[in-house]
């Protein structure tokens, strides 16, 4: 009698333990998936400040050029160690702007900006894609290869349905690749200052200024 209420006891525990165990992943599985949320809205909130602020700060620029100043500026500040600059088409071809505190990246002893030509510009707006540096060196980008490979890059078009107006290049070190999240970041202000810039060229040419 003794050892079969023993038998029984140590099954009781067993299943106990069982219980206990599956109740503890469970609350693990729980507590993953609420860090993770919490994770996720956290960068939403993130993400979403440095919209609301990008446009709060080029709202007070009246001219193109101190749009763009600003823009690359705040742009640079919200990827860490990148190098910033936009690139407009133009009845005269194409126009860079550069905003750089650091030393740019030289390939062949200029900046990466010097390396494209009018044509590429033009491949990488009427894309009106996202654009990595190996799908602007098909296009044509010039430079050494050994140099360029030394380069994260991408080009972000201003704005969805922008083809013929230009794109944000944001390139550095291969070492610390342009990121997807960093991406997404430069896409959330495209249309924003795609639509700025038009409104400061309107402004311009109703003004007579160029």
């Amino acid at each position: 009698m003794g050892d079969r209420d023993d038998n029984r006891a140590r099954g009781l525990i067993r299943q106990l333990n069982l219980a206990r165990r599956e109740q503890a992943k469970k609350i693990d599985i729980l507590c993953n998936d609420m860090v993770s949320a919490n994770k996720d809205v956290v960068k939403q909130l993130g993400d979403l400040t440095f919209v609301v602020n990008f446009y709060e700060s080029i709202l007070g620029e009246a001219d193109l050029g101190g749009l763009l100043d600003r823009a690359c500026e705040l742009i640079g500040l919200s990827i860490e160690g990148c190098h910033v600059s936009v690139f407009l088409l133009s009845s005269e071809g194409f126009e860079v702007h550069i905003v750089d505190d650091e030393r740019p990246i030289e390939v062949g002893g200029g900046q990466l900006e010097s390396c494209f030509s009018g044509e590429v510009v033009g491949e990488i707006c009427r894309s009106s894609k996202v654009c990595r540096l190996e799908d602007m060196i098909e296009m044509g980008l010039e430079g050494n290869p050994k140099e360029l490979g030394g380069i994260s890059a991408v080009a972000v078009p201003l704005g969805p349905f922008s083809e013929g107006v230009g794109f944000v290049l944001v390139y550095r070190g291969a070492e610390a690749a342009i990121t997807a999240g960093e991406i997404d970041k430069v896409n959330s202000i495209s249309g924003g200052l795609y639509r700025a810039i038009e409104s400061r060229r309107q402004i311009g040419s109703t003004s007579g200024v160029n």
